[in-house]
């Protein structure tokens, strides 16, 4: 056998790699071991992956309500105080389908219209403990292709939220708070200079359809802009080009 070219051979019923001589020595692994090896890693990245990817079915949202159009859009109010009641995950399920769910799968087209289609706008939910139920406090990021939650913090942030909201008492006493955040780099490659007006126009979109949603619910929300940006970031644990646009609190209205 040539030491300068690997080969294989066989010796008890094992099949080895055989690699060219190093000064005096040939290194000599066996291919079994090797694949042993290769399987253990392969088995706990995916392990890994699993566990990091691990996604909240909710329940498919309804496309018929009991209010008009019209007779919400009359109704609607920013409602601040709220009730200790619990939100359903099929509640949960509309409003973030209002707010960016999918509804024309061909197209990719969603709920709130977008420039180009770019879809810059991310949507996250912050959770208090028993605000919810069958779902767990903490922090969320919603993903429309597949109307599910990613659990991305395990454990509530309604106070520090709140501090990051300059102390507006809505955040810390609704059951749950959407974030909208934007990546503009999304309509950037698009639209250049634009971007910010684009991307503004979209979370207004959102905003008004989250309104809508809840008052047909029979929820109440407020829109909050008056934020620490770099504090919502962190609480959130959003990712640094992710810019926080919107805090909106959602409740059933105190009575």
């Amino acid at each position: 056998m040539a030491a300068s070219n690997p080969s294989l051979y066989v010796e008890n019923t094992l099949t080895y790699w055989v690699s060219p001589a190093k000064k005096g020595g040939t290194a000599v692994v066996t291919i079994r071991a090797l694949l042993v090896v290769i399987l253990s890693v392969g088995l706990f990245l995916f392990s890994v992956a699993a566990q990091g990817s691990s996604v909240v079915e909710l329940p498919a949202p309804s496309t018929e309500g009991t209010l008009s159009v019209e007779r919400t859009i009359a109704r609607r109010r920013s409602i601040g105080n709220f009730s200790e009641k619990q939100l359903s995950l099929e509640e949960i399920s509309q409003l973030l389908w209002a707010a960016q769910g999918i509804t024309d799968r061909a197209r990719g087209y969603r709920s709130a219209p977008s420039a180009g289609a770019t879809y810059p706008l991310g949507v996250y939910l912050s959770v208090v403990p028993e605000g919810v139920g069958r779902l767990s406090a903490g922090v969320y990021r919603y993903l429309p292709a597949e109307h599910g939650l990613e659990r991305t913090l395990g454990e509530s942030r309604r106070l520090p939220l709140r501090e990051a909201a300059l102390g507006q008492a809505p955040v810390s006493e609704a059951p749950v708070t959407v974030v909208v955040a934007a990546e503009h780099a999304q309509t950037t490659s698009v639209y250049g200079s634009r971007r910010d007006r684009y991307v503004h126009l979209e979370t207004g979109h959102v905003g008004q359809n989250i309104y809508l949603q809840a008052e047909s619910l029979g929820l109440g929300t407020v829109v909050i802009g008056a934020f620490q940006d770099r504090e919502v970031q962190k609480v959130m644990d959003l990712l640094h080009h992710r810019e926080p646009l919107y805090i909106i609190p959602v409740g059933y209205p105190e009575e």
